[in-house]
Order: structure tokens, then C-alpha cells, then sequence
């Protein structure tokens, strides 16, 4: 009688026990779990989240490149993709078939996650992400501080905001109250599609699922509208029909709430013919990408691998100029600068050299002005971009 007392007072403290790390679990995952409401204001940026740690031992591969992007459905996965099937072509292989340098695309949400996966994995390189998201996770010291963890290799294309709605929805106006997906919690979408919603006064309920749940959801009509930020054409937008009903609504582009950070865009007939009507546009707005690479130290072989992947994308950099690949390489100008952030040191180095000093460089964009028309001038800065992409094409010249 005595041991059964024990035991059942042993189970009466167990049981104890447990309700209480209950109700600490369920505590701490109200603390981190995100706010359904989308007009709380800790939804607008990114929660500050403890000082990640990256993992630093020896990798299983040291000829492996992981190269951290979007969802697969999205342009910047694309791109990867890109890089990593050109880069593989061309190498001398050993008595394996193995090849001195591969380029792995690792799954990300383009957004908070991909930035962590670099911080933080070691086998994750690199990562194509929104400048304004990298931005303020440096600035809210939502990782702790990563001015010296981050460095850019080159800036990249624009990311479009993709506002899909259902044919009941005329306006952004039309959406307050209604239910939108924002893309899943902390990619590029989520955030800054709650932020900017926000700045225009429009309140939604805020959905966070995947890009092929959210068409889903369209057709359904469980949600009246669907955000996707990235670069246009994307790929995967051509599964939808007019049959549908879906449509890209216009989100206006407002210079008082909106110019700071973003940028007036549109979407035309030859992007998305199977969406918009010919001879018709969509006004958007659009962030700016870039490359994005952990700063390892200098002596780290993750270093010397990252200098001669940078060394290898340069020199090829003009074969992804051409119509196999997506259009949006046509934007990126590899010796364009990105403010407030350092370049990878090698880099620099690369694009130093093919400059030969400020005097070879005035001297080639002279040459470059005298194949431009003199009548009616463009903008200087899209001259002087043009010009960098020219030289690009021209490394010769």
C-alpha cells in the first residue's frame, strides 16, 4: 500500500510537471509565432530573432557553390538554375567525372529565410535576395549584426510586385477586408506586401501559403488575391488562363508613401500574353535584387572556392546575355555599385582589372557614345548603365 501511495504521488508530481512545460512550450511559441493580423505593427518589419551562428567546419564538397534562392516557382530560382547548368559546361573533368567547380541551387523563400541559410549553413554561399529586405534585417539587428557577415558580389535585376486577383476585384481599394496571400511568413512577398498594403491604407487578412496553394486558393475563390514578388516574366504565372478569371491588378505607385524604397514598374502584353490583353499594361512597382555572399575569411577554402566561382561568372558573364537565357540578365550590370555594402573583396579585384583605371575607362565609354544618337540623348544613369553592359558584351573593347 505504501509503494502504490508513492507511485501515485510520483505520477499526481509527473503529471504537474508536464502541464507546467506545456504551458512554457505554448508560452514561447506565442512569443515567435507571427500575428494573424496583418495591421499589428510588429508585422512590418522582421522579429528580431537570436544572433545566428554559421556552421564553419570542413565541407563534404570543397568544389560545391550553394547558391541560396526562392521558391522554385519564382524567376530568381531560374537564374540559379542558369549559372549553375552554364558554369558546369565548358570544365575540364577529372578521372571521375568530377569538375572543379559545381553550383548547387538550395530551395530558400527569397526573403528572411535565404538570408539565415546563408548566416547560418555551411555548405550556403551565396543568395539572391531583395536589397531593401536585406536592408532592414541589417538595420533592426533581426540576426544581430551582419555588416561584416554579408558582402555583395554584384547587384542584379528588379523583382516585380505580382498582384493576381479574382475578376470580382476591380481595385486595391476592393481588397480591404478580404482574404490575401502574401506568400509564405518571411519571404520577400510577406514582408514587404504588408508593408506596402499598409503604407496605401488598405487592411487586409493576411494568408501565407506557398505559390501553387495560392493559385489554388484563386480558382477556389478562398482568396480574392495572391501576391508574388519577383522577375518578370515569371514562368510560372504562363499556368494561368484567361479562362480563370484571374487578373493582375494595378498596385499605383505613390512617389510621397512608396519612393524611398520602391520603384515604379510595368507589366506589358509580351510579358504575360496569356493574362494581359495586346496593347495593354499593368502598373506595378519593384524592389532591386542582388548576390548576396557570406564574408568568409580570407585563408577558408570556402573563401577560395567563392573567388573562383566570382572569377568563372565574370568571364562567362556574356553568354547569359543571350535569348537561351531568361531576359532579366539583361539587366544586371556587374560593375554596378550597391550603397552602403561592401563588395567581395575578389570581386572588386576582377572588375579593377578589366577597367585598367579610370583614364582606360573614359577613354572606352567615348568610344561607346560614338554608336549613340546625339539627338535626343537618354537619362545619364541609363546611359552609363547601358554602357557598363556594353563592355560586358565587348570585354576587348
Amino acid at each position: 500500500m505504501r509503494v502504490c501511495g508513492v507511485m501515485r504521488a510520483g505520477l499526481f508530481i509527473a503529471l504537474i510537471a508536464a502541464a507546467w512545460l506545456g504551458g512554457q512550450v505554448q508560452e514561447s511559441l506565442a512569443q515567435t509565432r507571427p500575428s494573424a493580423s496583418p495591421s499589428e505593427p510588429g508585422k512590418a518589419s522582421p522579429r528580431k530573432e537570436s544572433v545566428p551562428r554559421k556552421a564553419t567546419g570542413r565541407s563534404a564538397d570543397p568544389f560545391t557553390v550553394g547558391f541560396v534562392t526562392g521558391t522554385p516557382q519564382c524567376t530568381e530560382f531560374a537564374m540559379a538554375q542558369d549559372i549553375a547548368t552554364t558554369l558546369a559546361s565548358g570544365q575540364e573533368t577529372g578521372p571521375r567525372g568530377e569538375v572543379a567547380l559545381r553550383v548547387v541551387p538550395i530551395v530558400g523563400n527569397g526573403g528572411t529565410r535565404s538570408v539565415l541559410d546563408v548566416l547560418t549553413l555551411a555548405g550556403a554561399d551565396v543568395a539572391i535576395a531583395p536589397v531593401i529586405l536585406v536592408d532592414r534585417l541589417r538595420e533592426a539587428k533581426t540576426f544581430g549584426d551582419i555588416s561584416n557577415k554579408l558582402t555583395y558580389i554584384a547587384p542584379l535585376h528588379i523583382e516585380e510586385f505580382h498582384l493576381l486577383a479574382r475578376p470580382e476585384i476591380a481595385s486595391l481599394t476592393d481588397l480591404a477586408g478580404k482574404k490575401v496571400n502574401l506568400g509564405e511568413d518571411g519571404s520577400a512577398g510577406a514582408v514587404l506586401g504588408r508593408e506596402v498594403l499598409n503604407r496605401l491604407g488598405v487592411k487586409i487578412r493576411e494568408s501565407n501559403l506557398g505559390p501553387e496553394a495560392a493559385l489554388h486558393g484563386l480558382r477556389k475563390g478562398d482568396l480574392s488575391a495572391a501576391l508574388l514578388v519577383s522577375g518578370k516574366p515569371v514562368s510560372f504565372l504562363t499556368q494561368i488562363s484567361q479562362l480563370d478569371g484571374i487578373r493582375l491588378l494595378p498596385i499605383p505607385y505613390s512617389k510621397e508613401l512608396l519612393q524611398e524604397d520602391y520603384l515604379p514598374s510595368t507589366l506589358r502584353h509580351q510579358d504575360y500574353p496569356n493574362i494581359i490583353a495586346a496593347e495593354a499594361s499593368v502598373d506595378t512597382i519593384a524592389i532591386k535584387s542582388a548576390l548576396f555572399a557570406y564574408n568568409w575569411p580570407s585563408g577558408n577554402e570556402r573563401y577560395r572556392l567563392l573567388e573562383f566561382f566570382v572569377q568563372t561568372l565574370f568571364t562567362r558573364f556574356p553568354e547569359f546575355l543571350g535569348d537561351a537565357h531568361h531576359p532579366k540578365w539583361r539587366e544586371v550590370s556587374l560593375a554596378a555599385l550597391l550603397p552602403g555594402w561592401r563588395r567581395f573583396r575578389p570581386a572588386e579585384r576582377w572588375l579593377q582589372q578589366q577597367s585598367g583605371g579610370e583614364a582606360a575607362l573614359r577613354k572606352a565609354f567615348g568610344r561607346f557614345l560614338e554608336g549613340k544618337p546625339t539627338a535626343k540623348p537618354p537619362d545619364g544613369e541609363e546611359l552609363f548603365q547601358d554602357f557598363l553592359r556594353w563592355r560586358e558584351r565587348n570585354p576587348g573593347k
